[in-house]
Formats: C-alpha cells, sequence, structure tokens
C-alpha cells in the first residue's frame, strides 16, 4: 500500500502537531474496523480516525461525518472506559515501521492519574488497535490473536505488548550510501529494478519503488546517485502530499510527485497528509460499507425476483395453452350437432366443420370407450376449465407483474442506499408488504424510519427525495399539498421527488435541479440523458391496492436531464 513508513513518518510530524495536548471528548466506534476520537485540541474540535481495515488500514484527521450503530461494540465501550477525557502526551513512530502509538494521559474513576497508550498497527492483513496499559500490557484489541500465531506477540488482555519484530531486510533510511552500493554489486541485475528495491529495502511501497526505477529508466548505473539523492531529500522533509485522479475518482496517492503515470493521472497536492487520506478513502469506503450493508437484503431481494420470474414464466406458458380452448367449443359442438351419426364404440367422425368457409369435411377423434354424448360433455369442461384458467391466470400475471416491478424498484433502492438506516428502512418495508419475515422472536431494531432527503434549490425551495417506497408513498399521498411540484423519472424505477411550491411556481432552473436529482436517484443514475416526467401533486394519486410506490400521474410534462452528482451534493440540505 502506498501507506508507507517513510508517508508515516510525514504524517506523524502533522499529526504530532496538531494534537498533542488535546482532550478526548468522545470515543465512538462507527465500523467494525475503526474508531473515531473527538478531540478538543488548541481551541478547535477534530475528529481523529483510526483504522484497522485491511487495505485501509490508517490514523488520520477527518472531516467525514459516520453514522454510529445502534448499540456500541464491546472494544467501543472498554475505549470509552478508559479514554474519555484523556490527553495526548505524545505521537511516536517505532523507526521505520508502519506503526504509530498515542501516548496517554487518563484518569481511572477514583481521579487518579495514569498513563496508557493506544497504538495503530497499519501492517496489510494483520492490522489492529491496541489499547496498553502502563505496564506494557494489553487491555484489549480489536483483533484478539490467540495461540495459533507468533507466541511472542499473542493479543489477548493481560498479555505483554511487543513491538511488531523487525525485517529481515535493512530499512532504507537507516541504510548508508557505501551499504547500498554493496548491495547493488551484488545484485541480480536480470531482474526488474523496483523489484529488487522492495525485495531489498524495508520502508517502502510499492509505487515508490516504481517510481525509482521509472526516474532511472531501469538503468542500474544510475540507480545509486538516485537513491542518495531521494534519502537526501526525505531526510531534509521535503515531502508533499499528492495525490493522484483518474478524471474524478482517486486512484493513488504519494509522499512525492509520480512521474511514471505521465498524463494517464492527473496530481493534485492536498493541503495535508491527514487531508489526503480523508479525501482518498471517504469516497472508497462510503461504497465498500454501503455495498457490505446491502449485500445480504439484495441477495434475498434478488431470490425473491427471480423467483417471482420464474413463476410468471409457467403461468404465461399456462395462458398460452389455454388460449386454445375456442377449437375445442366448436369441436364440441360439431359432436352435439352430428349426435344422430355416432354410435357407442365409434373413435372418429367425419362431418363437415360449418364453422370454416365452403364447409370442409373433417375427421374428429373420439374416444371409444365413452358414448357421443360424454365426449361432447369432456370437451365442453375442458373448455370451461380453459376459460376459467384463462381469467385467473390473467389476474395472476398481473399481479405478478407488479410484484415484479415492485422487487426490482426495491433493488434499486437498495443499490442507492447511502446508509445503515437507509437499509433497515427498506428490511422494514419488504417484512411490513409480507416478502419478509418480521422476526417477531427478535429484539426489535432501535432505528427509527427516517425523514425524505432534503435538498435547497438556487432559488431557495425546498426539494423533498423519499428513500424507499414507503416514504415516497408518504411524500405523494400525505406530506406534499396539492400544489406541490411532483416529478419522477419516465419508465424506469426512481425515488419521487417533490419541489415545495408555497403556492407559487417554481422557475424553470428549480424544475431542472429536481429533475437532475430525480435522474440521480434512479435506475438510470449515470446513464446519459435521462426523461423525467412532473406535475402537479393533484394529479398524483395511488390505485386502490397498490404495492408501495406505485402510482399514477396524469396532464405531466416532461424535462431530459442528466444525473450530475456534484451539483446534487451541493444541493443537498445536511444533517
Amino acid at each position: 500500500m502506498p501507506l508507507d513508513a517513510i508517508f508515516l513518518s510525514a504524517l506523524r510530524d502533522e499529526l504530532a502537531e496538531r494534537l498533542e495536548g488535546a482532550k478526548i471528548d468522545r470515543v465512538q466506534q462507527p465500523e467494525r474496523d475503526m474508531v473515531l476520537l473527538s478531540l478538543r485540541a488548541k481551541r478547535e474540535n477534530v475528529k481523529l480516525l483510526l483504522s484497522a481495515g485491511t487495505g485501509s488500514a490508517r490514523v488520520h484527521i477527518t472531516a467525514s461525518a459516520f453514522e454510529n450503530p445502534a448499540e456500541p461494540p464491546m472494544f467501543c465501550m472498554l475505549l470509552r472506559k478508559h479514554l474519555l477525557g484523556a490527553r495526548i502526551l505524545s505521537v511516536t513512530q517505532p523507526a521505520f515501521e508502519r506503526v504509530l502509538k498515542l501516548k496517554l494521559e487518563t484518569r481511572d474513576e477514583l481521579g487518579l492519574e495514569g498513563r496508557k497508550t493506544l497504538i495503530a498497527e497499519l501492517i496489510g492483513r494483520s492490522a489492529n488497535l491496541i489499547l496498553v496499559d502502563a505496564d506494557g500490557r494489553i487491555l484489549d484489541c480489536m483483533r484478539r490473536t490467540d495461540f495459533a500465531g507468533d507466541e511472542l506477540r499473542r493479543m489477548l488482555p493481560g498479555m505483554y505488548y511487543r513491538d511488531p519484530p523487525p525485517q529481515a531486510k535493512p530499512a532504507f533510511l537507516a541504510c548508508g550510501s557505501e551499504k547500498r552500493r554493496a548491495m547493488l554489486e551484488s545484485a541480480d541485475r536480470s531482474r526488474p529494478v523496483d523489484k529488487w528495491l522492495l525485495e531489498s529495502f524495508a520502508g517502502l511501497s510499492p509505487v515508490v519503488c516504481r517510481e525509482l526505477a521509472y526516474r532511472c529508466g531501469g538503468d542500474w548505473g544510475l540507480l545509486p546517485a538516485l537513491l542518495d539523492a531521494f534519502q537526501e531529500s526525505v531526510e531534509a522533509g521535503e515531502l508533499r502530499p499528492c495525490l493522484f485522479f483518474d478524471g474524478k475518482k482517486p486512484q493513488d496517492f504519494s509522499f512525492l510527485r509520480l512521474t511514471q503515470y505521465g498524463d494517464a493521472l492527473r496530481c493534485e497536492e492536498a493541503e495535508s497528509f491527514s487531508g489526503l487520506l480523508d479525501r482518498f478513502y471517504s469516497g472508497r469506503d462510503r461504497l465498500e460499507q454501503q455495498r457490505r450493508r446491502s449485500h445480504e437484503l439484495m441477495k434475498t431481494v434478488r431470490t425473491l425476483r427471480d423467483r417471482q420470474q420464474r413463476k410468471l414464466i409457467s403461468q404465461r406458458a399456462e395462458l398460452e395453452k389455454s388460449e386454445d380452448r375456442e377449437s375445442l367449443r366448436k369441436t364440441a359442438e360439431l359432436i352435439t350437432a352430428n349426435l344422430y351419426r355416432l354410435r357407442k364404440g365409434d373413435s372418429v367422425l367425419r362431418c363437415q366443420d360449418y364453422y370454416q368457409d365452403e364447409c370442409p369435411e373433417i375427421e374428429i377423434a373420439l374416444d371409444p370407450l365413452k358414448t357421443p354424448q360424454q365426449n361432447a360433455a369432456a370437451m365442453f369442461r375442458d373448455y370451461n376449465k380453459r376459460k376459467a384458467a384463462s381469467e385467473h391466470l390473467t389476474k395472476l400475471i398481473a399481479e405478478g407483474e407488479a410484484r415484479l416491478d415492485y422487487l426490482n424498484s426495491v433493488l434499486e433502492l437498495i443499490g442507492a442506499a447511502e446508509s445503515e438506516k437507509d437499509v433497515s428502512d427498506l428490511r422494514r418495508e419488504l417484512a411490513d408488504t409480507g416478502y419478509l419475515k418480521s422476526g417477531g422472536g427478535r429484539k426489535k431494531e432501535k432505528l427509527r424510519p427516517q425523514a425524505p432527503l432534503r435538498f435547497r434549490s438556487s432559488d431557495g425551495r425546498e426539494i423533498l427525495v423519499g428513500r424507499s417506497n414507503l416514504q415516497n408513498d408518504e411524500l405523494s399521498t400525505r406530506l406534499g399539498r396539492r400544489s406541490d411540484l411532483w416529478l419522477h423519472t419516465q419508465k424506469i424505477h426512481g425515488s419521487h421527488v417533490l419541489i415545495r411550491c408555497e403556492g407559487e411556481t417554481p422557475d424553470e432552473r428549480c424544475i431542472e435541479e429536481a429533475a437532475i436529482i430525480a435522474a440521480y436517484y434512479s435506475q438510470g443514475r449515470g446513464a446519459g440523458k435521462i426523461p423525467v416526467d412532473y406535475t402537479i401533486l393533484k394529479n398524483v394519486r395511488k390505485p386502490s391496492g397498490a404495492l408501495p410506490g406505485k402510482v399514477i400521474y396524469t396532464d405531466y410534462k416532461t424535462v431530459t436531464v442528466q444525473s450530475d452528482e456534484e451539483l446534487v451534493n451541493r444541493l443537498r440540505v445536511k444533517g
């Protein structure tokens, strides 16, 4: 990962300057592998994020908002017990290690001073957060390691904490120029330069090794002078927080400007190393958390959707069979009209088909074990069954198509869910509509239904957006006034959008902004230009017995727009 020992040393200097002396006012654990400390530092409030996530382990000051679980995890409760009111004495980094230690001055329940250390090990898959007392004993850690691991580094409460063992390869900054030249003399020069650097020195990330190899053009002869200059630059503190973008998406970061990407990635220097990490990980983590939260519910709804699709295919096949019932009725009537020609035991009736032009002679197969009257009656019964089946199947198929449409709309809303509360609201909606079990034996969730998303147009009008189908119904049937403007994407699933008009007609710009929001919160997000219908709310009605989110509207106009995430984020009302 790009967060190597050199990057972390620059981050440590930045954090030490800003956090030493800060008081811990609040401890949260919004995610299983993330802790958030709210601090009062030098007359400002800051939030320090400590993450032990695989592939995203880091420590930095953040401006992002996080949603807390209904009940705090046990590790969070322990940190609150020991750290609330504590002061940060120092922020240190063991030499050439991806480890940060926060030395803390704490007070126990009796008001007695103590010392504790919160350690963030940012080492790949073994990343961890550990709280250690003054004697070096582990009070607890985010990931406990039992006796199956390294016997000297068992991460269990009550055991002594030991620093990670040093790597077998020397740290880059600890090597002098002569030692590096000696290592270069014995190097296998048939191998790529970046691979040799990564395997020979500790403290360098793969991206930095590739950059050094790129700058020397793979020429081993130029490498010694380049490595000397690189070490001098690092020791002089010439480190810059650089973020690299592929379009608008952050793709990589480093403590120096990377030339290896050429014009493929755009380089942007961040205001700080903390700001760089916050900016790089916030969007990526939000998407990953959203995916993880909604994965189970998405899988369940997909199973329900696929089952409904298979059921509809079977019903349509049955309906297609019943469509041939008229031929049965005609055949039965022909048998009835020709009873005088038939005797019991006949297997064929030859007669004229007066339902066709020119009345051609046809043959009708009969059951010889039945009388002619019984053959005709059996065909009439089969005809009536198919007729009843057709009527019943037509009704079932219409209901099934409505259910399928509803489940597809729920899938779209799950994919657009932004928080655990959004997913919980959708889960509750599915339970209320009978698609999921309500779980009566389980403890009820403490999460309350949310209010609609709120936006403010450029001219100051309030715009409301439903987060679920039940909330869409609430917007369209209860919260809105008859004169408010209602919007929805045309012929595709999406949220209901409402412009509060307050008795005035919104201008074209306001309607366009609301339409862009409707396009963003729809199945067509990112799919180019989308038609969005709009009408006053009095033209919108919900059919009797319709599933949540289903409405009918008339007298509408259409505007074609393209979803714009930047505009949506700018107009959104926070909190």
